[in-house]
């Protein structure tokens, strides 16, 4: 076996080293140590391996707590100390600023941490039958693998939820659709615990009566899915608490279907949404936009601090929502809401929604950079960025910084999934 000496981690939580000048990722690897290495895929520049055998270990590295671990496909950092894996993803995030947009933050926010474990709130799980094991397994993917891992617990999850996968496994495995059930979708809210599950053909009498005694036995309320997301219904029980999560700091109760976006980790949004929220210092009198603005998980503590805010999101039910949780929490007066393809915005449009003081961008993977294009002379003074993907806010923020007279005040990371290469960040643009 080849051996090597690790020179650090990339985007992805991979060792990178470099063997005759062609640079190898190697899974399971970490900076500094020393690893045997077996390659599973070879191109003429590169090569993608995993690590044998660790010669010289890391003082990072740890006993994955999972078993499943190196099997499963959700988490692929737990041989590192949760600590380092921060000081990790910051070092990604600093590396694709300057490697993309040439910038370097003025200031490096301190990472916020949360749970470690049993932290994952929302969680699509595919369900398959195997035949051959005579078995239903229910669980995430393996790694790098179409075959779903083989799993009876899970510890991202929260313990109640890991504690019902062989429930699950029963349950499925007693209904007559069992080879038309691809997936259950789990959201778990701070009143109920919801499992949308996805048909692919009509449930039996039989099967309705299996379901409702599970959720029953069990304290969930399930719903089903017969085609999209937007198919989803209420099945058992239909007298349920709302699904929804608190903002406590704000006084926020924010509801939301089991199918919509939320943040997979309640303790860290609560963080993030504190940080946004210092870094934005909404002020009565001011007029705010929230790009994004999903269901208002910054909306709405924009407006608790005394804003008006103007939120725009793509999609109309997650807008009719965001409404209906103005009104809930009292904030309705100081919120206005706009459906609108935030990746085809330009000037004009911007222009007809007014001037903003301040501006909040919240965008998926695919960063915002037709928002940013489309800011002009009267653009807002200060803009907070919370990302997913470090290489479309670097995308963004060189746009931001080398085009439309920003500075990148500050940058740092959330570690919004902890023992995943998933790198959340914040960041703080102010007009020079």
């Amino acid at each position: 076996m080849p051996i090597a000496v690790i020179e650090s981690l990339d985007h992805e939580g991979r060792g990178v080293t470099h063997v005759d000048g062609k640079a190898i990722f190697v899974e399971g690897a970490l900076p500094r140590e020393t690893v045997e290495f077996s390659s599973y895929k070879r191109k003429p520049s590169y090569e993608q391996a995993t690590a044998t055998a660790i010669r010289r270990a890391s003082a990072w590295r740890t006993s994955p707590r999972c078993r499943y671990f190196g099997v499963c496909g959700g988490c692929s950092m737990q041989h590192l100390d949760p600590s380092a894996q921060a000081a990790a993803k910051q070092r990604v995030l600093e590396d694709t600023l300057w490697h993309i947009g040439r910038l370097k933050p003025e200031t490096i926010f301190p990472a916020i941490y949360g749970p470690a474990w049993g932290y994952r709130h929302r969680a699509r799980l595919a369900v398959r039958l195997v035949a051959k094991k005579g078995c239903v397994l229910v669980g995430f993917h393996e790694r790098r693998s179409s075959f779903v891992a083989d799993m009876t617990s899970c510890d991202i999850l929260p313990p109640a939820v890991s504690a019902l996968l062989p429930r699950l496994r029963d349950l499925v495995g007693g209904l007559s659709l069992a080879d038309r059930l691809p997936q259950i979708e789990v959201a778990v809210g701070d009143d109920v615990t919801v499992l949308v599950v996805r048909i692919l053909q009509p449930l039996a009498a039989s099967d309705e009566e299996s379901l409702r005694r599970f959720a029953d036995a069990h304290g969930v309320q399930l719903w089903l899915q017969p085609g999209g997301p937007d198919s989803a219904y209420p099945f058992h029980p239909l007298a349920a608490p709302a699904l929804c999560y608190r903002l406590p700091e704000f006084g926020l109760e924010i509801r939301f279907l089991p199918t919509d976006f939320t943040q997979v980790n309640h303790a860290m949004n609560r963080m993030l949404v504190r940080r946004v929220m210092t870094l934005l210092d909404p002020r009565p009198g001011e007029r705010v936009a929230d790009m994004f603005c999903g269901l208002g998980n910054f909306t709405l503590p924009i407006a608790r601090r005394g804003a008006s805010v103007f939120g725009v999101e793509g999609n109309r039910g997650l807008v009719q929502r965001a409404a209906e949780n103005a009104r809930l929490n009292g904030l309705a007066e100081r919120v206005e809401y706009a459906v609108a393809n935030l990746f085809e915005v330009t000037a004009g449009m911007l222009g007809e929604w007014g001037r903003f003081s301040k501006m909040l961008i919240d965008p998926p993977r695919e960063g915002a950079v037709e928002v940013v294009k489309a800011l002009g002379a009267d653009a807002p003074r200060r803009i907070v960025y919370v990302s997913c993907n470090p290489s479309t806010l670097a995308r963004d923020a060189a746009v931001l910084t080398h085009e439309k007279g920003y500075a990148l005040r500050g940058a740092g990371i959330a570690n919004m999934f902890p023992h995943t290469s998933h790198v959340e960040s914040i960041a703080l643009f102010e007009r020079t």
